[in-house]
């Protein structure tokens, strides 16, 4: 299964972008989707989840506040609305999937084994 991530771009800082991570129909029952972003030499990290198709939406801290995950009514495309951007917010960032990672597990890279393609995201100061 992939997914394809859209949505990335220049923006300056205190800017909005809007990443979109579509799926393919009925690939998934109640998927988590998770987005991670990797700024150059650095570890993928976690910026946040939708959990179980709609349930709960979980967040980085540093990203709290700014950036809003949600599914759209067609429930195939997940999309992270990112607001008052930051130069530090600038990475390759990713959309995962899983309809079996667990609670504990779903801010670890390693749980997923679905990913989109990554798109860039550059702050400017």
């Amino acid at each position: 299964v992939q997914l394809q991530a859209s949505g990335g771009g220049l923006v300056q800082a205190g800017g909005s972008l809007r990443l979109s991570c579509a799926a393919p129909e009925g690939a998934f029952s109640r998927p988590t989707i998770t987005w991670f972003r990797q700024a150059p030499g650095k570890e993928r990290e976690f910026v946040a989840a939708l959990w179980r198709g709609n349930t709960n939406k979980y967040y980085a801290d540093s990203v709290k506040g700014r950036f809003t995950i949600s599914r759209d009514t067609t429930k195939t495309t997940v999309h992270l609305q990112m607001n008052s951007l930051k130069p530090e917010d600038s990475a390759l960032y990713y959309c995962a999937a899983s309809d079996r990672v667990i609670l504990s597990s779903f801010r670890d890279p390693g749980s997923y084994n679905y990913w989109g393609q990554g798109t860039q995201v550059t702050v400017s100061s």
